[in-house]
């Protein structure tokens, strides 16, 4: 195979192809770090040799990149923690090693020298740095999620977001909640986008308002919902009013929240026990989480479950089909994992 162009290399290093000229001819202007780095770039896809077949090494790689670059552990959230157990089990019964990589790049050369014969791409945001990298070096990816912009013969594992929505939006309304609120708006990958288009769609055809709560992963009072929650004490309103109008009276802005982070049910428990709401009586609660702690809170709290194990278990299988010329090689586009909403007293009737 012809070896990369200068266009491939100024796109995996992210810079210009005037950049990646001077880099490599010893010309111009430029900062040390970034001469280095470009002709490490370079070197790592193949530059001035012609390209070889990628050596297979038995290893597959999984990232979670919708806030690469950043520190932040993933591992301890409940969704990513259940997932890679579950794909290195698969991984490990196929014959390969799975190696987790940082959500810190730890350099900007990582990417371009990772010696992995296939990846797994966990939330690939709009503009993914690290799927460039790795689409510029040829190696397969398969998504957990599908991608913001997807080549033709991308192969992704999801869920049915709107569906979902729907099914959590049509289970509060039937409780009893007319006024629906978002808890959303963090991420740039797929999820959050569909689900919120999902949920302005559906108040869209029951004549409701949209009202998205922004998510901020450090807040746990839960002060994003104080001004919805300012003037909504109804320590002395008899619960069997909710039965007639819903659990909103006309000075209040929500009557039920949808969280899709599973911090947010617990901010939200915080937010109300702050303003004196009681769940469910005043406020109705469903959280996309894979925390078994939600069965066990005051109340416990319905969750939405995207099951996790079996995407993973999904996901490594494709990949290896995509690596394996024995095996079938799987057909581009998503392959949908339905999701489960589990309903708990955050979304039951109150006595009465």
């Amino acid at each position: 195979m012809p070896g990369p162009t200068l266009t491939d290399i100024a796109r995996a290093a992210e810079v210009s192809t005037a950049t990646v000229s001077h880099a490599l001819n010893g010309t111009g202007r430029l900062g040390e770090s970034t001469r280095r780095r470009v002709r490490e770039v370079a070197a790592a896809l193949g530059y001035g040799s012609r390209r070889t077949p990628l050596t297979r090494t038995g290893t597959l790689g999984l990232a979670v990149t919708t806030y690469a670059g950043a520190p932040w552990n993933y591992v301890q959230v409940p969704y990513f923690s259940r997932l890679l157990t579950a794909a290195a089990a698969t991984a490990h019964a196929l014959g390969y090693a799975l190696t987790v990589l940082p959500a810190e790049r730890g350099g900007e050369t990582l990417w371009h020298t990772l010696t992995v014969d296939g990846m797994l791409l966990l939330d690939s945001p709009e503009d993914d740095r690290v799927l460039r990298a790795l689409r510029a070096r040829g190696i397969p990816v398969v998504f957990d999620g599908r991608p913001a912009d997807p080549h033709p013969d991308d192969v992704w594992v999801d869920n049915d977001h709107t569906t979902t929505t729907r099914e959590v939006l049509d289970h509060l309304a039937a409780a009893g909640a007319r006024r629906i609120a978002l808890h959303a708006g963090y991420g740039r990958e797929y999820y959050t986008g569909a689900v919120t288009r999902a949920y302005e769609e559906w108040c869209r055809e029951h004549g409701c308002e949209p009202s998205v709560i922004p998510f901020d992963p450090e807040d746990a009072p839960g002060h994003a919902f104080d001004r919805a929650f300012s003037d909504r004490a109804l320590s002395g309103r008899d619960s069997s009013d909710r039965t007639l109008s819903g659990p909103a009276s006309s000075d209040r802005s929500c009557d039920a929240v949808h969280s899709l982070y599973d911090p947010g049910g617990r901010q939200v428990l915080a937010a109300a026990a702050r303003h004196g709401l009681r769940i469910p009586d005043d406020l109705l609660l469903v959280c996309a989480s894979e925390d078994p702690a939600y069965a066990e809170t005051d109340p416990p709290v319905s969750t939405v479950t995207l099951r996790p194990e079996t995407i993973a278990e999904t996901a490594v299988t494709t990949l290896v089909a995509r690596l394996d010329p024995a095996l079938p090689a799987p057909s581009p586009g998503g392959l949908t994992v339905p999701a489960r909403l589990c309903p708990r007293t955050s979304t039951g009737r109150p006595s009465g």
